[in-house]
């Protein structure tokens, strides 16, 4: 549970930098690169919840388990 908590809390932290680093990056480098930045942030959160919330077989907390050696 921990790794997982882990690997979201790393992706939302990486979507917040991205999303607020944006503003600084169109005063020096343009509209482009700024947009693109929202862009990858935009994509983020999804792709966090979906490794967030896959199951980890070698942790024994994770009891949702459907594969590996903690499947009920």
């Amino acid at each position: 549970m921990k790794r997982r908590a882990r690997r979201y809390a790393w992706l939302m932290g990486a979507c917040l930098v991205l999303f607020g680093g944006s503003l600084p990056v169109y005063y020096l480098f343009g509209v482009g690169w700024a947009v693109a930045m929202c862009a990858v942030a935009m994509v983020l959160p999804p792709i966090a919840a979906i490794i967030g919330n896959t199951q980890d077989p070698t942790d024994p907390q994770d009891h949702d388990a459907y594969y590996g050696p903690n499947a009920d």
